[in-house]
């Protein structure tokens, strides 16, 4: 039973794309001109039409049956080649900076109520943060959700964060949403998130913002030591590299006016 479903979702997923194709290819098309062409039965046509108008992906022309593609999957196109573009430039910052510090970069984007990593250089030491392209992490925390949220109304923070769970994956975790929009004050300030062993005991990472051509922030770019290895004399010039990173990239994007770093005491 399990494997004919899965055929059959398969097969949704299928005639769904040749219909999108169809209307691709033709600016207007009615719905018995697609089911010839796809040897698909109208009122399957019909259905599939109707489920993809309802998610904004096909308009109907009137009341006739000719139908037409939005420009709903141009936005999820530009979305996607957006964060392809913006990966590349990244790569040649974070590399640079690895080959100082020999330690792990990561540049994460917001992801519905997360983070997801969307590249990464790896440390050149054994002792090194687990990760992969595409895991998911909170965003109450980690270095790059705080830099992701500290340059958003606090309203919309807690609208984002409002059915979240901090759980405390260590003692130093945040307990809260109002201890977590504190500290974005300070992030905010000093244009650094910092991530002190509150996701994973024995791990310190630092990000900082990357902001796209309207001010908005739309990634964040860290560095990631084991606690063995970081030194605290060393913060103001980690954060200086990714400061000197970030603003590059971001011009690049068409943003040229990065802040400036306040370093905040405790």
């Amino acid at each position: 039973m399990g494997t004919t479903k899965q055929i059959e979702s398969v097969s949704s997923v299928l005639k769904v794309f040749g219909i999108l194709q169809a209307l691709g290819e033709q600016q207007e098309i009615g719905i018995t001109d697609i089911a010839q062409r796809l040897m698909m039965s109208k009122s399957t046509v019909y259905r599939f039409l109707q489920t993809m108008k309802t998610a904004g992906y096909v308009s109907q022309e009137g009341d006739s049956e000719k139908y037409s593609l939005t420009l709903k999957l141009f936005e999820l196109g530009s979305k996607a080649l957006e964060h392809v573009d913006m990966i590349a430039l990244a790569d040649r910052q974070m590399r640079s900076i690895t080959k100082k510090t020999g330690e792990a970069l990561h540049l994460g984007a917001f992801d519905d109520d997360a983070i997801i990593y969307i590249h990464k250089i790896d440390s050149r030491y054994n002792l090194r943060m687990y990760s992969r392209i595409g895991r998911r992490n909170p965003l109450y925390s980690t270095a790059i959700g705080k830099v992701l949220l500290a340059y958003r109304p606090e309203d919309e923070v807690r609208q984002i964060l409002k059915n979240i769970e901090f759980i405390a994956h260590t003692q130093h975790t945040l307990k809260n949403l109002d201890a977590f929009i504190e500290e974005l004050a300070k992030v905010r300030q000093e244009a650094v998130g910092e991530d002190c062993e509150e996701q994973e005991e024995g791990l310190r990472c630092l990000a900082v913002p990357v902001f796209d051509r309207f001010g908005v922030v739309i990634a964040g770019m860290s560095i990631s030591f084991p606690t063995i290895r970081f030194d605290i004399a060393r913060r103001d010039e980690y954060i200086a590299m990714l400061h000197e990173a970030a603003a590059t990239l971001s011009s690049q994007l068409g943003y040229h006016d990065y802040p400036s770093y306040h370093h905040v005491t405790a």
